[in-house]
């Protein structure tokens, strides 16, 4: 049998009624975490992602309870990947932020770290891997630790934008590629496995019931091999966020243990 498919450890899997609970969920995580992370080491390191999910969870940051509790003085907010297109434009990740919850943030802009994606593919990706080792203090070889990585999957098992099949899967020195590829079909910028294995918290978020099948998939039948299936922390925590739409076709060892 090959040993990878049987070390990896089991993730956490919390399953919502319904899709503001999952948001709501998501809220209450970011906001421990950061307050967590302020009192032990004074500040909170974060990348999050872009689609649909987020969108719910990321406007309510900036409403009440959370906005008040979480120390945005000492914050600093990355992203996982970027489609390689304006800031304006509706597939822009930070775009869809900036509409959500950034522009009403209490953050400083110089804490909020875009992709370059306005840039080339290639020097986007070089840029940012350059803002990433200034901000972490790192030196060449080294991988950032992030306190909490925003995960989603698409129907194909993507995560980020690591696409099954492609070279990027197997990188192991950059911290941030340029990779083509989903819906859209254009170029993308994203952090490599290696960064985001290496952070202390993980939270995939999924909802609807277009993304049931691929779930079961992933957490219950791993010789699927899709790179959503290669988010393995080293040292960390890995959770599933799911509503019950997302999570139906599980089976009950894990769907009836979670629901709560």
């Amino acid at each position: 049998m090959d040993r990878r498919f049987t070390m990896i450890p089991k993730p956490q899997i919390t399953i919502k009624d319904t899709p503001i609970d999952l948001a709501k969920t998501a809220a209450d995580l970011f906001s421990r975490q950061a307050k967590q992370c302020v009192a032990g080491k004074g500040l909170f390191f974060v990348a999050i992602s872009g689609g649909t999910t987020p969108g719910l969870f990321h406007r309510m940051l900036v409403e009440k309870p959370y906005v008040s509790e979480i120390p945005w003085d000492k914050i600093h907010i990355f992203w996982v990947d970027e489609r390689c297109v304006p800031e304006n434009d509706a597939a822009s990740n930070y775009g869809a932020a900036k509409n959500d919850f950034l522009n009403r943030a209490p953050i400083s802009k110089t804490q909020i770290h875009p992709m370059p994606g306005w840039l080339s593919p290639e020097d986007g990706a070089r840029k940012y891997q350059k803002i990433l080792m200034a901000l972490f203090h790192l030196k060449y070889g080294q991988y950032p630790t992030f306190d909490l990585i925003f995960l989603g999957t698409g129907k194909d098992g993507h995560t980020a934008s690591l696409f099954p099949g492609q070279k990027a899967l197997d990188e192991r020195e950059r911290l941030v590629i340029s990779v083509k590829g989903g819906d859209p079909h254009v170029s993308r910028l994203t952090m490599t496995l290696p960064v985001l294995n290496l952070a202390k918290r993980i939270i995939f978020m999924v909802s609807g019931k277009n993304k049931a099948d691929i779930v079961k998939t992933i957490l219950e039948f791993p010789k699927a091999n899709l790179p959503a299936q290669r988010i393995q922390p080293l040292n960390g925590i890995l959770t599933w966020l799911l509503d019950i739409a997302s999570a139906s076709m599980l089976s009950k060892e894990h769907s009836h243990e979670n629901h709560g």
